[in-house]
């Protein structure tokens, strides 16, 4: 098999791993009858938890990096924008929507990262990537809107919840490339997990996680679907990740963004879950503006 097909098969592979982490999520906290398993602040610390404690081999052989209180603390903003807190977001949304809709609004991120590069790193930004913008902003709006069509108990305050997650997940993304450019990015995640294992540590003692576990009903399949997000999602994704990196570019490697919220859809219908067309269009909508922001940085890698 040539590179470049492996590389469209790691690709694929791992849309199929991100995207399929929205239905874990609901999965985890409720049973095929819709009765609660764990609730969703349970699900986000265990997550957190255990991907942390996968990791924390990793961690160990360079726990040194953190004696640098400067890269302590940006490694602090990539551990709890870039995971600590949208796994707590992402759960409490889930509560009110569904799965397919919360991988649509994910699709945001791109948009704002590039933004966020602009407003406070001060990126440069072509006119193509201002159209991109403008054109990503009116999808992530009109994907908003579309929320108000939900086939669950949903409101604003799950809609808004995803939206704050893809904010820190950009917040996460340009801390890491404009300045923890000279770590490598498996140093990167090992330790800005290492940074939220108390808190998450503390979080599930607090929540009765064991008390859980052991009364209620669901408790065994929902922690299956909490280990395979963790370690799988999380940990064996990072490295499959680079490894794609590695193989290819990171241009390529970063659209598996197009590919995530089409596989959340997808599994989503296939779990019995409604999806608009509306909400479809606007998704689409989201996705062109990421493609058109980011042809100049294609044209320039080229």
């Amino acid at each position: 098999m040539s590179k470049r097909i492996l590389s469209w098969v790691v690709l694929v592979f791992l849309a199929l791993i991100w995207g399929s982490s929205f239905i874990l999520m609901k999965k985890a906290m409720f049973t095929a009858e819709e009765e609660p398993i764990f609730n969703n602040t349970q699900v986000g610390a265990l997550r957190m938890l255990i991907a942390a404690l996968a990791l924390l081999p990793i961690a160990i052989r360079h726990i040194s990096i953190l004696r640098d209180w400067k890269t302590f603390g940006k490694l602090m903003i990539v551990g709890f924008c870039g995971n600590f807190f949208p796994a707590f977001l992402f759960t409490y949304a889930e509560t009110g929507i569904s799965s397919g809709y919360a991988g649509m609004l994910n699709s945001c991120v791109p948009i704002f990262a590039i933004l966020i590069g602009a407003l406070v790193f001060k990126d440069r930004l072509t006119l193509i990537q201002v159209i991109g913008i403008l054109t990503g902003t009116v999808g992530v709006v009109s994907l908003m809107l579309a929320g108000q069509n939900l086939s669950v108990n949903g409101n604003w305050t799950h809609i808004i919840s995803i939206v704050f997650a893809t904010i820190c997940y950009a917040i996460s993304l340009n801390t890491i490339r404009h300045t923890l450019s000279h770590l490598k990015s498996f140093q990167i995640a090992s330790l800005a997990f290492f940074t939220t294992i108390l808190p998450s540590l503390i979080i599930s003692i607090q929540q009765d996680v064991i008390g859980t576990f052991q009364t209620t009903k669901g408790a065994n399949e929902g922690l299956v679907a909490i280990i395979i997000l963790s370690v799988i999602g999380t940990a064996f994704a990072l490295v499959v990740f680079n490894r794609l990196i590695a193989m290819s570019s990171v241009i390529f490697a970063s659209s598996v963004t197009y590919l995530i919220p089409i596989v959340a859809v997808i599994i989503g219908l296939s779990f019995g879950e409604k999806i608009n067309a509306w909400q479809i269009a606007s998704m689409c909508v989201v996705i062109s503006g990421v493609f058109i922001a980011n042809a100049a940085r294609r044209k320039k890698s080229t």
